[in-house]
């Protein structure tokens, strides 16, 4: 677990070994280390952690990528935050976004406000 991320924080966890497919909204901060397939929607922040594959179309408040393989249209209302290892293809949308020397990305990247 990550130790910059505590878990008093975190509204809930989907852990390393586990596979979700579908529609996930959440309030709170929501971290994934699994799989994940579909589409997540939160005023909140999304944590995606070494070890997660995630394929969705995402709109939140925050995305903070720490790592594992993500692919599909990532769009944050505040920023989106790319570390190393991360793997990222797709496109990212956001008013600010980071991303860490030696991170993998491919795809656009528009730094704008969203329109909603």
């Amino acid at each position: 677990m990550d130790p910059t991320v505590p878990t008093a924080e975190l509204a809930a966890l989907l852990g390393r070994g586990t596979h979700f497919e579908g529609k996930l909204h959440f309030e709170g901060r929501v971290r994934i280390d699994g799989s994940f397939k579909g589409e997540i929607r939160s005023d909140d922040t999304l944590v995606i952690g070494d070890g997660a594959d995630i394929d969705a179309d995402v709109i939140v408040n925050t995305i903070i990528i720490r790592g594992g393989k993500v692919r599909g249209q990532l769009r944050a209302r505040s920023c989106i935050e790319l570390y190393v290892p991360a793997e990222v293809s797709g496109s990212l949308h956001a008013p600010e976004i980071f991303m860490d020397k030696g991170v993998q990305f491919s795809g656009t990247c528009t730094m704008a406000p969203l329109e909603e």
